[in-house]
């Protein structure tokens, strides 16, 4: 994309605005229903292809699986010996559902990234995960207040293990860091990572089509081609890996949380 101060609509392929707050609003996709965003649809329709994924892999199982029930049942497997019992031990399959559920949520909303004609993943709005950290968040100080009663927080407080002088000092630095610092670093590192991808992305094929078109109409020349053209190489480049990106951050979201859940009703790991 390339911005003008002066509005040149011949020579430029957008104009700055005025306000640069309208880069940031929600812009409804039907105007007769002023409440229905492109955001909003794609967070319901990344919530319905996970339901759907899980409700039609596994509402029939056949003792021979077909190929959408062996989706269905490798993503549970994954989830719930790879992380919730692995990961929380003991009682961690009282947490497949909430985990699966997010992880499959975050995977099909960071996909929508590199999905044609939509290239927008609904992670890189930063409520979207701040919303799942504050779940998170009150599900494992809830478990820990189940486990250990309000001396879950005196546990916090008072470490097990450290030195009497050292408690005070480290007490605070863990209340801090366990209640506020790790749903902040749980959204943001998911939020960033998608917001990076997806500005590298556009940046890339959207220099790069232009470039391209440009020489093609003959306002540009054949350098500039060139550039497109390795931009474009670079671009799909970065396509592929974002790919294994979107896997990646929906992985670490849902391993973080099962080890926070962990530390809340296993303390004594």
């Amino acid at each position: 994309m390339i911005l003008a101060f002066e509005c040149d609509a011949e020579n430029v392929a957008m104009c700055a605005p005025d306000d640069v707050s309208v880069l940031f609003e929600f812009h409804p996709i039907f105007e007769s229903i002023p409440w229905l965003t492109r955001t909003h649809f794609l967070i319901v329709l990344a919530a319905l292809l996970a339901i759907g994924l899980m409700y039609f892999g596994l509402r029939k199982r056949r003792l021979v699986p077909g190929k959408f029930q062996l989706v269905a049942e490798s993503a549970f497997n994954f989830v719930d010996q790879g992380i919730a019992k692995d990961v929380i031990g003991k009682g961690g399959e009282r947490y497949t559902p909430y985990l699966l559920s997010i992880f499959l949520f975050i995977l099909f909303g960071n996909m929508f990234e590199v999905t044609p004609l939509v290239n927008f993943p609904v992670t890189s709005r930063m409520a979207i995960p701040a919303f799942l950290a504050i779940v998170t968040w009150f599900i494992f100080v809830i478990a820990g207040i189940a486990k250990q009663g309000l001396g879950y927080f005196g546990h916090l407080l008072w470490p097990p293990g450290v030195p009497v002088g050292l408690k005070p000092l480290v007490g605070i630095i863990e209340f801090i860091s366990t209640i506020f610092v790790r749903p902040f670093s749980l959204a943001v590192r998911l939020f960033a990572n998608l917001v990076a991808g997806h500005v590298m992305l556009s940046l890339l094929l959207g220099t790069a089509g232009i470039f391209v078109w440009g020489f093609i109409q003959g306002d540009l020349g054949f350098g500039k081609a060139l550039t497109g053209g390795a931009w474009f190489i670079l671009g799909v480049g970065i396509f592929v890996f974002e790919i294994l990106v979107a896997f990646l951050q929906a992985y670490i979201f849902t391993l973080l949380s099962a080890v926070y859940i962990q530390t809340s009703v296993h303390p004594e790991h």
